[in-house]
Order: structure tokens, then C-alpha cells, then sequence
């Protein structure tokens, strides 16, 4: 009976985790339609202010602070992770991530200064314990993920990029695909990549565009506009890759949950049907003895 009991109480504690799991995955679904709903609304907005930027041509000298390529002594990392876990490797990779970038750039340069801005407490918490880099840590933008409070964080690191603090800044966060697929990427985010470094990634056909009221104008106005926007969307794209990879991680738990009951379910079933056979035996061999 003592197996029995053992049985019985594996079965309900599995039980209740799966009641855990299958409640979170339904959390994270309604989540996951809200941010999927969000990037897919911002990205093509986001993109396609990006290409508008990549086809006004500086050669001429109109270039912004943001476009001055210096040489890489200063470099930025932006680790955007998530403020919870459960969401199956989704932190873990954008860790793993950013120390590659870490080592490949102090391996490139004995004396280049590393800087980390984290945002989400996965981050933060795994590179302020273990590193000195880290200068400025954001947890609260991700629970309430406005523009405003985004592009604040993007405005201090245009600044102190104009400032000369830094001399290239990186991204590294999960871009979104689908629930099932997060891809992790390392984006350049300033300086601002001219139509030449464009056109050595990508083949793209620059565009002819009317300027008005004038050239220069347009571009003053439009850069911080669409550095602002890219920022935002990148976390977009991280909030939508999580609750994505949340409930698909949760998914599975409740999946397995459930065959691991089954299981269970089988083992008690066959050991309560000994325990019974075995009473059976003893009564029918007990009396044979009394009537013997």
C-alpha cells in the first residue's frame, strides 16, 4: 500500500502542475496575440522608414552625428532578454549571444572599452553578478512597453553616441517569426549604416525621392525619428518572441504533464489490481485452511 500511496500522491502533484502550466499557457497566448499584433503593425511602419534613410545619399557632406564611423575603441551592447523565465531557451541564447560579442571584442582589441545597456531582469541579473560592463539596467519598460518610455532609453544612447562615449552600439535581442521561432540577432544600430554598407549586405535599388522643403531638413528631422522607431521596434520584437516562446514552452509542459498521468495512471492501476489479487489469494487460502 505504501507504493500505492506513493503513486497517488506523484499523480496529484503532477496533476496540479499541469493545471499550472495549461493556465500560464492560456496567459500567455492572450499576450502573445497582443504583442504579435504589435510588431506585426510596427515593422513594416519601422522598415520601410529605414529604407527611406538608407536611400538619402550623405556623400555630399550632409551626414548626421549619427552616421560618423569612428574607430571602434568605445563599443555599446543593448542585451534585450525578458523580466520572467519559463519561457523554455529564450534568455539563455541572448546570453550566450552576447558573450560571444563580449569575447570577440576583447579578443579584437586589448584595449577596447565594453559598455552594457540590459534591459529585462534576466539580463541584469546574469551580467551584474558576472561582469563590470553593465552602466545602465531597464526592467520596468518591459512591463509597460510605450513608445514614450522606449524611446527614452534610445535618446540617451543617441546622445551619448554624439557625445563620443561610444563609438558603435549593438542590439542583440530575439527577432520575431513565429510562436514556434525566435531568431536571435545582432543589429548595428549606430552609427547609421551609409547606402554603400547597404549595398554590400543587401542589393537593394536606391530610390529617387523630391525633397521638401529641402535635403537637409528632411534628414535632421526623419534620423532621430527612425532610430527612435528601430529601437522600439527591436523590443517589440523581443516582447512577442517571448510570450511566443512562453506559450510554446508551456505547451509542451502541459503535454507532457499529461503523458506522464497517463502513465502514472497505468502503474497504479496495475498496482492496485496486484494489491486486490493479492487479498483475494489470502482469504480464498484461508479458508481452503479452515476447511482443511
Amino acid at each position: 500500500m505504501g507504493n500505492l500511496k506513493e503513486v497517488r500522491t506523484r499523480i496529484a502533484s503532477i496533476s496540479s502542475n499541469q493545471k499550472i502550466t495549461s493556465a500560464m499557457k492560456m496567459v500567455s497566448a492572450a499576450k502573445f496575440r497582443r504583442a504579435q499584433n504589435a510588431i506585426l503593425t510596427m515593422r513594416p511602419y519601422a522598415e520601410k522608414l529605414s529604407e527611406i534613410i538608407s536611400d538619402i545619399d550623405v556623400a555630399d557632406g550632409m551626414d548626421t552625428p549619427y552616421h560618423q564611423v569612428r574607430k571602434t575603441e568605445k563599443v555599446l551592447l543593448v542585451v534585450i532578454a525578458s523580466n520572467k523565465g519559463l519561457c523554455g531557451a529564450f534568455n539563455s541564447n541572448i546570453i550566450k549571444e552576447a558573450n560571444k560579442r563580449i569575447d570577440y571584442y576583447l579578443q579584437s582589441n586589448d584595449n577596447i572599452s565594453l559598455s552594457l545597456i540590459t534591459i529585462g531582469k534576466r539580463s541584469t541579473d546574469f551580467f551584474s553578478k558576472r561582469t563590470s560592463f553593465v552602466t545602465d539596467s531597464y526592467i520596468e519598460i518591459l512591463d509597460k512597453p510605450g513608445f514614450d518610455a522606449i524611446s527614452e532609453v534610445a535618446e540617451t544612447i543617441m546622445k551619448r553616441f554624439c557625445e563620443k562615449k561610444y563609438d558603435k552600439v549593438e542590439l542583440i535581442y530575439n527577432r520575431f517569426k513565429n510562436s514556434l521561432t525566435q531568431i536571435v540577432s545582432v543589429e548595428q544600430f549606430l552609427p547609421i549604416l551609409t547606402n554603400n554598407d547597404i549595398k554590400e549586405q543587401q542589393s537593394n535599388i536606391q530610390n529617387d525621392y523630391i525633397y521638401e522643403p529641402d535635403k537637409k531638413s528632411i534628414l535632421c528631422e526623419m534620423i532621430p525619428l527612425s532610430l527612435r522607431s528601430q529601437f522600439y521596434r527591436v523590443v517589440l520584437d523581443s516582447l512577442a518572441s517571448e510570450h511566443g516562446a512562453r506559450m510554446t514552452a508551456m505547451q509542451k509542459a502541459t503535454d507532457n504533464a499529461t503523458e506522464l498521468l497517463k502513465e502514472l495512471k497505468l502503474t497504479y492501476n496495475k498496482a492496485r489490481q496486484t494489491s486486490i489479487t493479492n487479498e483475494i489469494i489470502e482469504i480464498v487460502s484461508g479458508a481452503e485452511a479452515l476447511n482443511g
